[in-house]
Formats: structure tokens, C-alpha cells, sequence
């Protein structure tokens, strides 16, 4: 436990470095944050297709890449940078989808499958088209921009509900009620 407070300050006070523009400090952030980055990509590239050609390891590459450019972020915390890099993994697999459907002109989109346990769960645990989950996120944050965040950091970014919790500032037990209202609600609206 005491490690992991030490690791969590050591990644605040190298967040607040590179902020600054020490470099150093990146490749030392790197260092601390990307086996957890790509457990986190890893655990959702697994839902992906068979023969899906972005990998786990390109995905926290290009969010890395992507978090680079985020300097103008006043970052508060390692749930923060897991956070913001869960945002960035979810545009990166909503372009890379949109994409690869540009490429087919007009093919099919890709269909993820959510099981009930770990994702927001169909009936029948059938696949979920990753497009039309990402609109309906979107129109979920027209009406509850935090259930729709939450859906985002669970799902996309493989954060806890503690953690979760941790980065929006509320309860876990408030975490808990909206993540199964937002996966309820986006049930009916996928089926």
C-alpha cells in the first residue's frame, strides 16, 4: 500500500514536471504508467474482432502520442492521466472504426461484444456495433454528461468504479448507481 501512495505521488509530481516541459519527466511518466496503459488496452482490444489489425501495443503507442500533445492539461493525478488516456483511447478506436468503414465504402461497421459482467451487457450478450455505441455515448452526455463519462472510463479505459469515482469526485456507491442506470439505458438503446 505504502508503494503504491509513493508510485501515485511520484506520477503526480512527474505529471506536474512535464507540465513545466521537462521532458525527462515524460519518458520517467512513461515508465510508471504504460504496463497499466496496455493492461488497459489489453483488456479491451480482447473484446475486439478476430484478425482486428490495431493492436494493443499500437493503441497505447498512438495514446501516448495523442497524450503528448495534451501539455495545455492542468493534470491533477494518476486517475486523472488514466482518465484523460481513456478519452484518447476511445477516439483512437472510434477513428480507427471509422475508418476501416471509409476504406470498405459503405461496409459493415465493427461489432464488439459486451458481456454483461465486465461491459454494459446486451441480451444474449450479442455484439454491439462500436459506431453505434459511440453515438449513443454521445447522446447519452446530451442528458447525463456523467453517466456517459463513466460508461467512457469503465469501458473504454478499464478504470474501476473506486477509481472512477476518485477522478469525478463523487462516491463509489454514486459511481455504482449511474454506471447501471447508463448501462441500462444504453441496452435499450443498442438492442
Amino acid at each position: 500500500m505504502a508503494e503504491t501512495i509513493q508510485n501515485a505521488r511520484e506520477i503526480t509530481l512527474l505529471l506536474n514536471q512535464w507540465k513545466q516541459g521537462d521532458a525527462e519527466a515524460f519518458d520517467k511518466l512513461t515508465q510508471y504508467v504504460y504496463d497499466d496503459l496496455k493492461h488497459r488496452a489489453a483488456s479491451y482490444m480482447r473484446n475486439q474482432r478476430p484478425g482486428h489489425t490495431l493492436q494493443t501495443t499500437g493503441l497505447v503507442h498512438e495514446a501516448f502520442i495523442r497524450l503528448i500533445d495534451k501539455n495545455e492539461i492542468e493534470w491533477q493525478d494518476r486517475q486523472h492521466f488514466m482518465a484523460v488516456a481513456s478519452v484518447v483511447m476511445r477516439n483512437i478506436i472510434i477513428d480507427y472504426a471509422r475508418q476501416r468503414n471509409r476504406d470498405k465504402r459503405g461496409g459493415k461497421n465493427n461489432d464488439v461484444p459486451l458481456d454483461e459482467a465486465n461491459y454494459i451487457g446486451t441480451k444474449g450478450n450479442s455484439p454491439v456495433n462500436l459506431i453505434d455505441l459511440d453515438e449513443a455515448l454521445k447522446r447519452l452526455a446530451s442528458f447525463d454528461e456523467r453517466q456517459s463519462k463513466i460508461v467512457e472510463l469503465k469501458y473504454f479505459g478499464g478504470l474501476t468504479l473506486e477509481e472512477i469515482g476518485g477522478v469525478l469526485g463523487i462516491s463509489t456507491a454514486t459511481v455504482k448507481r449511474d454506471w447501471n442506470i447508463a448501462r441500462a439505458w444504453l441496452r435499450q438503446q443498442l438492442e
